[in-house]
């Protein structure tokens, strides 16, 4: 009796150990299990990229609008580098691979991005989403007219390579900007998942009413200049749409094409400068990102005291000041070429 007494309490205390090792080992199991399924999604989400949706923009001026479309519902990369030449500015492989990633990428089209261009096919081909914003806004067409109408004619050697191509430069004209930021938030909202489509509508909304207002400031800006001096001579075929839109004339350009690529031919640059002789042209307007010695070289050719006024005309820039943004962009334009052009 008195053994069974003194062995009960042993029993009872080596039964007690066995049972905390026991509930020690259950616990211990259901930690290391609650970890690796933790480490699993963690290791799945990156994986997938589980960051927020991605959307790529080929240039720095629809860089621009478009984040101010998405605002923060997803991850804007912008390709293009500020004070780039959309023309020929090139992407690295892994800029490419992003492209590829996108769940949306949005670019100019028209022929502009000619560098990169085959990387937006081949992901489009791909199933890649993808939004030519371009060709949704109305876009002009070149002519050889020489009279220097206001769809981007010019007698300076426009040349048969551009008759009947269309002008890829739209976003010189404001109310075909506020048609494209109207586009980027339909495709963000119709193909990024995840993101909240009522943000969205309500960023365009808002920014569309800020080009809106823009495109109301130039025209009063440019009512400073005389019908008569409204003439445009450029670097380059890049202003046919504000010409359209605010009635001026392109009497012609530096490189007679609609690529920086492109370059003139003696003949082309004593055409021009007959035509700037004949309309009185007192400024040319060449891109602060491209050298301005052709610009020079023309403006001696012209015999006149002709001045070479920079502008930003196809690039964002955080070299210079007055570029920053679109709208600054195009305000610093306006104030440029009213102060070339407008009398005094």
């Amino acid at each position: 009796m008195t053994a069974r007494l003194r062995g009960g309490p042993r029993r009872t205390v080596s039964a007690a150990r066995t049972l905390v090792r026991a509930t020690a080992l259950r616990l211990a199991v259901l930690v290391m299990a609650t970890v690796l399924g933790a480490s699993v999604a963690l290791a799945g989400c990156a994986g997938t990229g589980g960051r927020r949706p991605a959307v790529v923009v080929t240039t720095n001026i629809l860089g621009d609008v478009t984040r101010r479309v998405v605002g923060d519902e997803a991850d804007v990369t912008v390709l293009m580098k500020p004070d780039a030449d959309p023309h020929s500015f090139a992407i690295s492989a892994q800029e490419a691979a992003a492209i590829e990633r996108a769940a949306l990428v949005v670019y100019n089209g028209l022929g502009l991005e000619e560098g990169v261009l085959r990387n937006v096919e081949a992901a489009k081909d791909a199933g890649v989403a993808t939004l030519a914003v371009g060709e949704g806004v109305d876009p002009i067409r070149y002519t050889t007219d020489h009279g220097g109408g206001p769809d981007g004619a010019a007698p300076g050697g426009t040349g048969n390579d551009l008759a009947g191509r269309p002008d890829p430069h739209f976003w010189t004209d404001p109310h075909r900007m506020a048609r494209a930021v109207d586009l980027i938030a339909e495709r963000v909202v119709d193909e990024v998942d995840g993101v909240d489509a009522a943000a969205v509508r309500a960023n365009a909304a808002r920014y569309r009413a800020e080009i809106e207002a823009l495109d109301a400031w130039m025209e009063t800006r440019f009512a400073a200049i005389p019908p008569a001096r409204r003439n445009l001579v450029t670097n380059h075929h890049v202003f046919g749409y504000l010409a359209q839109r605010y009635g001026f004339t392109v009497v012609g350009a530096v490189i007679p094409s609609g690529t920086t690529l492109a370059s003139p031919s003696a003949s082309d640059l004593k055409s021009l400068a007959d035509a700037v002789r004949a309309a009185g042209v007192p400024a040319i307007f060449a891109d602060s990102s491209q050298p301005d010695r052709l610009a020079q070289v023309m403006a001696a050719e012209a015999g006149l005291e002709v001045r070479v006024v920079s502008l930003f005309t196809e690039s964002l820039s955080t070299a210079r000041t007055g570029a920053s943004t679109y709208v600054e962009m195009m305000r610093s334009n306006t104030e440029a070429m009213v102060g070339g052009l407008g009398e005094g």
